[in-house]
């Protein structure tokens, strides 16, 4: 059995309120409401509201609760805060040590991160990549080096280890932009393969065929909700369902697939800021009776631990 999480940054469970809500305006598979009935799911998926807040006072953030998916322990109660951005020393401790990546390893099984990025970006970051035969895209300054931080995710399949994708994996059809069509990293001047979220669906199944694990992360969804910004939001939540869809519409049937996000925040444009509100996780596979009892976005984590035999 094979395991793949898609992971979506920003994404809770508000209203159903259109003058706020862009999820509102459509029939995604996130659209999933506190006030409303959500979409039928297909092929028998579930979904689970989760927690995101662990019991610890003030707004979850992205640093803390990526770590909690990624070990499967309670990161923020932990250490007793959220914390936002990226992993400060308790969490980077946490994430070296019981990384879900590490775990898996060192139990002989294999973990894969289908995201594709610069190298150079990588280097800034000191985490290990694949090597590369072409010209670094671009040369960072001092100044930029110095600014640029490991998430969650690439500090726990550094601690596997587990070389990254890079741009020229994307480009030879090994690898995704977190974007999945390519069109962000094109604004920015970055050669990038051009993709239908259909095609990233087919080159996702085609990385996930060498791993039991499979992770993809997707940040923009988060972004359009600090920025408050209803045409940026529709343009990443379309594009990630329509990618999702395509990954489900092909699931092997030896695959199991979760979707979750971190906290709230897109689904109330209201507010920069990130919501308390909890977040779906959304299953598709072979009969799990466990997801429901899912209680906080830790359990995603230690499902994968799980359902692959590490405990």
């Amino acid at each position: 059995m094979r395991v793949a999480l898609l992971f979506i940054d920003g994404v809770g469970i508000g209203r159903k309120d259109p003058a706020i809500n862009p999820l509102a305006h459509r029939e995604h598979l996130l659209s999933f409401f506190q006030d409303a009935p959500g979409p039928t799911l297909p092929d028998g998926g579930r979904c689970i509201p989760v927690d995101t807040t662990f019991g610890v006072s003030g707004r979850p953030q992205s640093a803390s609760n990526q770590t909690a998916i990624l070990t499967g322990d309670p990161a923020p109660a932990l250490i007793g805060q959220h914390v936002l951005g990226y992993p400060n020393a308790p969490l980077r401790g946490l994430l070296a040590d019981r990384s879900i990546v590490k775990r898996l390893l060192a139990a002989g099984r294999t973990a894969t991160f289908a995201n594709a990025y610069p190298a150079p970006y990588l280097d800034a970051l000191g985490v290990p990549r694949r090597p590369t035969t072409l010209p670094p895209e671009f040369t960072p300054t001092p100044e930029a080096r110095r600014r640029m931080k490991p998430s969650a995710s690439k500090l726990a399949f550094a601690a596997g280890p587990v070389p990254l994708r890079t741009l020229e994996d994307a480009r030879a059809g090994d690898g995704l932009t977190p974007d999945i069509t390519g069109a962000n990293a094109r604004a920015y001047g970055l050669p990038a393969p051009e993709r239908t979220p259909e095609e990233a669906a087919d080159i996702f199944w085609r990385v996930a065929a060498g791993a039991d694990f499979t992770f993809f992360e997707h940040y923009l969804a988060d972004e359009a909700g600090h920025a408050q910004d209803f045409v940026a939001a529709h343009a990443a939540l379309d594009t990630f369902d329509a990618f999702l869809r395509a990954v489900v519409a092909h699931r092997p049937a030896d695959a199991r697939v979760m979707v979750c996000s971190d906290h709230g925040n897109v689904e109330d444009l209201s507010t920069r800021g990130h919501t308390l509100h909890r977040v779906p996780v959304l299953y598709f596979g072979p009969p799990a009776p466990d997801v429901e009892g899912f209680t906080t976005v830790a359990d995603v984590g230690r499902a994968v631990l799980r359902w692959l035999g590490v405990e």
